[in-house]
């Protein structure tokens, strides 16, 4: 099975912590170049530090907030200037929890830009290069809630099954050019955001933390949350040679917690 990454360069989105560093790390293991994009340059520095040189692989990064798209597509354009790139995966924090029913417009259109906005934007600026490399992977971070809505999730349910949407429709028109655009789908996965929904839930459930972990390990078949870097294996797979002909497909990696095939 060819895994290799040798020569090829792949832009990763949110990867200073999370499943965005366990995925530039693992790209990097397989020989490629990383361009690391989030908003804080001393995390963006250490990241880059951490990662796997010893195939000769140049890393670098670009220091991005994606609340700001106008800024993004700005910077993005003087960076790529003469570069190449085959992969890019876009994975950014999820919008804050609650109920869909007293979510605002704003809170809506904040997580559109952050999410579907800001994917659009590095597509447009990265397809022609992939054409050109005659090889090109977009994998996109989602959630399992494109299959399944999430409870108390609403604002994040809703623009994920937008992306998702965006996504296959990305994959009907990319795929002529050697450009496989994919999405993957972690069910609960031991992040900060995680951390994070636990503590909303617990704030307003008077549920300790640890009730709250038990019971979502408890929601997958395998009686646990995943970590970090095995949802960057399946990110990584679908980056590299040997998922040529995967396309415009959704891969939950939840242990088996979703209900749906």
């Amino acid at each position: 099975m060819n895994l290799d990454l040798t020569n090829k360069t792949a832009i990763v989105c949110g990867s200073t912590q999370g499943i965005g560093l366990a995925t530039a790390r693992e790209l990097a293991s397989l020989g490629a170049n990383i361009i690391l994009i989030a908003r804080n340059e001393e995390k963006l520095m250490a990241a880059k530090n951490s990662l796997d040189t010893s195939k000769n692989q140049i890393h670098d990064l670009l220091v991005v907030d994606f609340t700001q798209p106008q800024e993004l597509e700005s910077k993005l354009k003087k960076f790529l200037n003469g570069k190449s790139v085959e992969i890019l995966v876009n994975n950014t924090g999820g919008p804050a929890g609650g109920p869909i029913n007293t979510a605002n417009i704003e809170e809506f259109t904040a997580a559109f830009n952050m999410h579907l906005i800001c994917n659009h934007i590095l597509v447009t600026n990265v397809k022609e290069l992939m054409i050109k490399a005659g090889y090109g992977r977009i994998i996109n971070v989602i959630s399992t809630s494109v299959k399944q809505p999430l409870p108390n999730l609403g604002v994040s349910n809703t623009i994920r099954g937008a992306v998702a949407n965006w996504s296959k429709t990305l994959a009907n028109e990319l795929g002529q050019y050697n450009i496989t655009v994919n999405n993957v789908l972690p069910g609960a996965t031991n992040t900060v955001r995680l951390k994070s929904i636990i503590e909303n839930k617990s704030a307003k459930t008077g549920k300790s933390y640890g009730e709250i972990l038990k019971e979502m390990s408890h929601a997958s078949p395998m009686q646990r949350i995943a970590e970090p870097e095995e949802v960057a294996n399946a990110i990584a797979f679908l980056a590299s040679p040997a998922a040529s002909y995967i396309n415009g497909i959704n891969v939950p990696v939840d242990g088996g917690r979703t209900k749906s095939l």
